[in-house]
């Protein structure tokens, strides 16, 4: 099995980054991973800590209709180059915690997708150069108010709400490029969604390259690759489950805000 990166709060209170071992205990890290952290002594044995968001980015850069079928599925082409937009990182919520479901929306849809997690400063960068900014990979699900998405004709609303930006569970290294997504609702065997990540239009190490040329990307800043065909309302008590071949999964209920 990979070596699963996590963030996790103790009892007390303390953040630490940490290798979550097949016994479930934490090994601590002095420093994030992707800043040279080394393994120390302490040990956050089992039910000690809670799994926080595998990171705390500066900022989450996201890609719009980067699966053709998504692209068609929302009836349009496919743009000539990423396109890209922000979700604030007030978003963020763990694996296992709620997403909100707001007042102001009727359509909340999920969206899967693969997350990569920067490691390097990245400004200007070739797609070459761009490999190895890229530290890891996580899981997401890019939450968003439909219908408010269409009403206001950007996406800034309907992608900002708190909770809209699940993530997690941990951070893995390397990833097959034919990895399967998957986006499960209650427990059914049948996916909603299901693609491999290298169906994307634009590859990750491309968009890293793209988003550098408009904004540097710092260590720990995030990275959404795009969701494939098949997004989908959720409702008041929906679970759902996103997976991704060698990451595992990230799983949430849907209550009201």
């Amino acid at each position: 099995m990979a070596q699963r990166y996590v963030r996790v709060q103790n009892q007390d209170g303390q953040v630490y980054y940490g290798l979550l071992q097949l016994s479930l205990d934490v090994q601590v890290l002095d420093a994030p991973p992707w800043m040279q952290g080394q393994p120390t002594d302490v040990i956050l044995v089992a039910d000690s800590y809670q799994i926080l968001a595998p990171c705390a980015p500066s900022k989450i850069v996201a890609i719009g209709k980067n699966y053709a079928d998504h692209a068609a599925e929302m009836k349009s082409d496919v743009p000539a180059e990423p396109l890209i937009f922000m979700k604030p990182t007030t978003a963020i919520i763990a694996s296992e915690e709620e997403i909100l479901y707001p007042p102001q929306s009727q359509r909340v849809d999920y969206e899967g997708e693969l997350a990569l997690v920067i490691g390097d400063r990245a400004c200007n960068c070739t797609p070459e150069e761009s490999q190895t900014k890229i530290w890891g990979y996580t899981i997401a699900n890019d939450v968003t108010a439909r219908d408010l998405q269409s009403k206001d004709g950007q996406w800034t609303r309907a992608k900002g709400f708190d909770t809209f930006c699940p993530l997690g569970p941990w951070i893995v290294r390397e990833l097959n490029p034919g990895a399967r997504l998957q986006t499960f609702l209650n427990d059914d065997v049948k996916p909603v969604q299901s693609a491999c990540i290298d169906q994307m239009v634009f590859s990750p190490d491309f968009l890293v390259s793209y988003i550098s040329q408009v904004m540097t990307l710092l260590p720990g800043d995030v990275v959404l690759t795009g969701t494939p065909v098949g997004v989908g309302g959720l409702h008041l008590g929906d679970k759902v489950r996103v997976e991704i071949e060698g990451i595992g999964r990230l799983e949430n209920i849907v209550v009201a805000r």
